[in-house]
């Protein structure tokens, strides 16, 4: 009875299997297909038709041979897929369009740039070029791994091994699955540059050699069809992370013809751009109007070069056209590059350093094997001839014992016994023809011993010596470098496609929002300074009811955060922001930020970078305080963050930027300061709700925060424009959560406090109102009192009005452009100024 088929079916998990079979067949593509390997920046199949190629002696010495030749040896011993793919790699490395320096000297018809296909391989012929026989230099010394093929019938190298990075060199693409790399070429004579250098400064200093050494000698990629580079952020961008964005422009050039036409010229394109496309292009564009002014396109390259011919009408601007073509065709590309690679299997995206750093790991293993095969092969050979010049000193004696032997093996051993050799020096003895008993083939002999003798000891010294092994490994890829190297074909021009931020110089500027919301950018120079007691200028046009809230000065490429009442932060840059007259309203915020119902800004502090050893401190108007580090604040999206946890009914008023070293000065609107230091209060996440820094009477709340780097006297001013100082001295640090002393006597003439403010001699303030009305005035004219007392009058206010001073500001006289400004403040206590500057600088003020 014949078996039931279904015995031999086996249950599996469907869900399991997939996964299963799907991983294996990416884990595949990736290790075996789509990617280079780091060392010799070959893809399986190219290695494989390379290798194929020597093994038939197909060099370029020899012959060319057909391509089905090559392709069918290349499936047949190493490569079991499809021919087609096969041939389409030997194809591209012998294309001079994609390959900037070909591995394979094609003859016959191997495509164009105009995307024709090449001719079927039974037509074209092959052999490998002269570059690529320094990429197979040395196979046959053990100089790289061989495993078995796909069958166990031949074996073939894991690596080649490459003595030029061929990764860099020649670049390369692919897709695998879930990655992809596309790596772009370069010049020879550059990378191997940044080799010497690197192995310059390990022998001769001791060092490992900079990113930006390297950037120094490579001045980015070289295209085959050459094209301009525009700008160096892109180059910089990829040779720092391994991945960015590369626009390429093609070469043209505007000329007038005899009639009095302009036309033009396009001589280079960028890498990977089809000719016969990009006019196909260029035509269509033309038929739907889209470019209006084209007469003709013609593609009138020939042997010596590219050339196409675009004839403008006579009544058109020709750079108009040329932007137009550049924006709507391919004139004008990206490359992506994708710095992926293979390193012991497995897929990383490397920068320009690592990518080197491999390739010279590589070369050290690979002359340390070929050095050592050689020295094994000297010290064989020595031996030989050891063994010849003892017989050959006693070869009388020999050739007595060989003629009295009874066989070739008798000879041997009593030549071994007498004379104690070995079996190979014996057998040597034995092969020695008659003719090595000349003079003249002693001396031979004796010459290639002595010579071997001082090859051992230098081959020994390279083994002995990582210096002078380095020192071999730049002497030969100079030696190729002087053989292959060509000057560059692709410039690096400007950018003049540039981001907004590269067209706004990083200037001082003055930033002013009211408390109804309205925001602006002004010029630092809309401020004079006036005496105390003066009635000032006016900086904002206000609405009835509304007032300027916070004026602070930053530059034009810092980060604006916007913290908001609700505990949430939002992010502009300062250019971002629009400009306008000092008494103009400005723009409402809720139209550049996606602020929440309810949600008012109540503190904005200018940032240039987020570190991690940097702190946002924060104050609530009914006293918590929180420390969290920047760092967590880096990412915000467009509809915001979380920044700290409320309780109901509470607010965020105040947000500083430290260093955890600070003392902070808690004010509150009753004329109450605490001051604390900041390591009394502990680091939690930016998602927590913080602890206690203030505790005060119910009516009561705070108004102000302050870092005592800010200053040495702490001036606080009052809503009826009363005002003080009063040295910092004065208010002893205490632990967080005490009701403080009191540093203001309010009475129904001074009113309750508005600002609070630590502040220097020398240095100015800005006393705003209800009205937008500005009063700048120097601290030196301000009174220094004690803590219980009322002070005096800073600013005239007229007591039958409704105005009242709304805020305060600090204006400095000189500001570091370049500086992180956490708050401005500290960071010139701290640092002092870089250079002088004539504007002033506008620190942030206390919020109402």
């Amino acid at each position: 009875m014949e078996p039931n088929v279904f015995d031999k079916v086996h249950e599996v998990d469907l869900k399991k299997t997939m996964e299963q079979s799907y991983i294996d067949y990416a884990m595949s593509v990736i290790s075996a297909r789509a990617l280079p390997d780091v060392r010799d920046g070959l893809k399986p199949v190219q290695r494989r038709v390379l290798y194929s190629m020597i093994e038939l002696n197909n060099g370029p010495d020899k012959p060319h041979r057909k391509c089905a030749r090559i392709v069918g040896d290349t499936m047949g011993k190493y490569h079991p897929h499809g021919d087609s793919s096969i041939y389409g790699a030997l194809v591209n490395m012998a294309q001079e369009w994609s390959t900037r320096y070909p591995l394979v000297d094609g003859h016959g018809n191997f495509g164009s740039v105009d995307g024709d296909g090449a001719a079927a391989m039974r037509y074209t012929e092959a052999r490998l070029s002269k570059i690529s026989m320094e990429m197979l230099a040395d196979i046959n010394k053990d100089t790289v791994d061989f495993v078995p093929n796909f069958d166990e019938t031949e074996r073939e190298p894991l690596v080649l091994p490459s003595r030029y990075p061929n990764l860099l060199v020649n670049g390369t693409s692919g897709i695998a699955v879930g990655m992809a790399t596309n790596i772009p070429p370069h010049n020879l004579r550059e990378i191997i540059g940044a080799v010497v250098k690197m192995i310059d400064n390990r022998v001769e200093e001791d060092r490992e050699t900079s990113l930006e050494e390297i950037m120094e000698i490579v001045k980015g990629p070289d295209f085959p069809t050459g094209a301009t580079i525009l700008g160096r952020r892109g180059i910089e961008e990829a040779y720092r992370t391994g991945r960015a964005k590369i626009k390429v422009r093609a070469v043209t050039n505007i000329e007038t013809m005899a009639n009095g036409k302009s036309r033009i010229i396009v001589t280079e394109l960028p890498y990977m751009v089809n000719k016969a496309r990009l006019i196909e292009k260029i035509a269509d564009l033309v038929k739907e109007k889209k470019i209006d002014g084209i007469t003709y396109i013609g593609d009138e390259s020939n042997r010596e070069g590219m050339r196409i011919n675009i004839e403008l009408r006579r009544d058109v601007n020709a750079n108009v056209i040329l932007n137009q073509l550049l924006k709507h065709t391919q004139l004008q590309d990206t490359f992506g590059v994708i710095m992926l690679a293979l390193i012991n299997n497995q897929p990383k995206v490397l920068n320009l350093h690592q990518m080197l750093e491999e390739y010279l790991k590589h070369q050290e293993e690979v002359v340390t094997r070929r050095t050592q095969y050689d020295l094994n092969k000297a010290e064989e050979r020595a031996h030989i001839l050891k063994g010849l010049l003892i017989a050959l000193d006693n070869i009388d004696e020999v050739i007595r014992i060989i003629r009295g032997a009874a066989n070739v093996a008798d000879a041997k051993n009593q030549l071994m016994e007498r004379f104690g050799l070995s079996d190979a020096q014996s057998q040597a003895i034995v092969d020695m023809r008659l003719r090595a008993l000349t003079g003249l083939e002693r001396e031979k002999l004796e010459n290639e011993y002595r010579e071997l003798q001082a090859k051992i000891e230098e081959l020994k010294a390279i083994l002995a010596d990582e210096k002078k092994l380095l020192t071999v490994i730049r002497d030969e890829i100079m030696i190729i470098s002087d053989k292959y190297g060509d000057d560059r074909r692709t410039a690096i021009g400007y950018d003049d496609d540039m981001s907004m931020e590269d067209l706004i110089p990083d200037e001082d500027t003055i930033i002013a929002m009211t408390h109804l919301g309205y925001i602006k950018r002004m010029d630092v120079d809309n401020f004079r300074s006036q005496n105390r007691g003066g009635k000032g200028i006016k900086g904002m046009q206000t609405i009835e009811e509304d007032y300027i809230e916070d004026l602070l000065m930053t530059t034009n490429h810092h980060y604006m955060m916007f913290f908001t009442n609700t505990g949430r932060v939002y992010r502009l840059k300062a250019y971002e922001i629009p400009e306008a007259g000092r008494t103009a309203r400005g723009t409402a915020i809720i139209n550049l930020l996606q602020l929440m119902p309810e949600e008012k800004i109540t503190a904005i502090i200018p940032m240039r970078e987020f570190n991690d050893d940097k702190y946002l401190f924060m104050a609530t108007r009914n006293g918590m305080v929180k420390k969290t580090p920047m760092v967590e604040y880096e990412h915000v999206r467009k509809n915001g963050l979380q920044a700290i946890v409320l309780r109901d009914g509470d607010e965020l008023i105040e947000v500083k930027a430290t260093d955890n070293s600070q003392d902070i000065l808690l004010v509150t609107r009753k004329g109450m300061c605490i001051r604390f230091n900041e390591t009394d209060v502990r680091v939690t996440g930016r998602v927590s709700m913080g602890v206690i820094g203030m505790r005060f009477e119910d009516d009561d709340e705070v108004i102000g925060m302050q870092m005592q780097s800010q200053g040495d006297s702490l001036l606080v001013v009052s809503e009826n424009g009363m005002g003080k100082r009063t040295m910092i001295t004065e208010f002893s640090a205490q632990n967080r959560g005490g009701k403080g002393v009191i540093c203001y006597k309010c009475t129904d003439k001074t009113g309750y406090l508005v600002g609070a403010k630590l502040v220097n001699d020398g240095r100015e303030i800005m006393i705003i109102t209800t009205e937008g009305i500005i009063i700048r005035m120097t601290v030196d004219d301000i009174s220094v009192i004690g803590r219980n007392t009322s002070g005096v009058k800073l600013m005239s206010i007229d007591q039958d009005s409704d105005i009242k001073v709304a805020s305060i500001a600090k204006v400095r006289e000189s500001v570091t452009k370049d500086s992180n400004v956490f708050d401005e403040e500290y960071y010139e206590e701290e640092n002092g100024d870089s250079e002088e500057e004539s504007e002033a600088d506008v620190d942030s003020d206390e919020t109402v």
